[in-house]
């Protein structure tokens, strides 16, 4: 029973989930900064991202393994599909279970929301809603399934990015602010620098198997360069968005530490973009994946932390 549990969580991924949250995390930290707070939107706003990811590394898993893309030259973690530890029809059954789960979560995360919100904001919810469940799937289900044509990058970038930030700030507030831009597009490349990390060290196989990511499309070189504007941009965004808390008066001291600390997880970054420019050898790459993630997460959890001192 242990080791049936232990493979099923491998197949969720769960080290992906400090990602997924980071984006909750910056737009609930806004909300809080402008006064907004409630313990079960914040509740209910984790649960139906855990979900989503969940569904989104299921669907990977038994995608990739569907179409070829996993397969014994892959690099990276074993897929539980493609290795034979849960069969094709288990994850088939375990998508629509993760399908029930997250559309009921989204539900009951929009109805706790729903009070004093408009009906355009809860339809908008409704339908993001659903697209989320279709970007969790559609990334490698199905004969058009977009993260085989290079289009993974845009998605991560508008549902990790500007979905997740404006969208966990508007559950609270019940309306949308242009001042989350910068957080989102903060969050939302550094997302999209994971992404590219996991194709660059997955170019070679996913090449030979017709997968056309953007690395594919654009080569390891260009892959490289493209990760320097991803992460330079998304540290640009961020110290945009500091200057607009200062400007607005938003900081305190307590607040302002936080802030100013919310900054050194781009000097790990930093480092990391001469390790990836340097690396001649693809199987290091997957090391740097959980840099990005976890730089990415501890930003978005140091904004948080400043944001409930400063109001609470």
């Amino acid at each position: 029973m242990l080791k049936k549990l232990q493979i099923w969580l491998n197949a969720m991924r769960l080290r992906t989930l400090p990602l997924s949250l980071s984006g909750i995390f910056m737009g609930v930290a806004m909300a809080i900064l402008y006064g907004f707070w409630d313990f079960w939107i914040f509740f209910f706003a984790i649960s139906t991202t855990v979900s989503f990811q969940i569904l989104s590394n299921f669907a990977n898993d038994l995608g990739d393994t569907l179409k070829g893309a996993d397969n014994d030259q892959r690099i990276g973690p074993t897929r539980t599909v493609q290795s034979g530890l849960i069969s094709k029809k288990q994850m088939k059954v375990a998508l629509i279970v993760m399908v029930l789960i997250s559309v009921l979560s989204s539900v009951l995360l929009i109805f706790v929301a729903s009070k004093g919100m408009n009906w355009s904001l809860i339809l908008t919810f409704f339908l993001f809603a659903f697209l989320s469940i279709f970007a969790a799937i559609g990334y490698t289900i199905g004969k058009n399934a977009y993260g085989y044509y290079g289009l993974g990058d845009l998605m991560v970038f508008v549902f990790f990015g500007l979905v997740s930030v404006f969208g966990s700030f508007a559950l609270f507030s019940k309306y949308l602010f242009i001042g989350c831009i910068f957080p989102s597009i903060t969050i939302g490349f550094l997302s999209v620098a994971v992404l590219n990390l996991n194709n660059l060290r997955d170019y070679n196989n996913d090449k030979q198997v017709g997968k056309k990511t953007l690395v594919v499309r654009i080569g390891r070189e260009l892959a490289k360069k493209y990760q320097i504007s991803l992460i330079v941009l998304a540290f640009i965004a961020h110290l945009f968005f500091i200057i607009t808390s200062f400007s607005f008066n938003l900081c305190t001291t307590i607040y302002s530490c936080f802030l100013i600390l919310s900054v050194l997880p781009f000097l790990v970054l930093f480092v990391h973009l001469y390790r990836v420019y340097n690396n001649k050898d693809l199987k290091k790459t997957d090391s740097e994946l959980k840099v990005v993630a976890l730089s990415t997460f501890v930003c978005s959890i140091l904004t948080l932390i400043g944001a409930f001192f400063l109001n609470f």
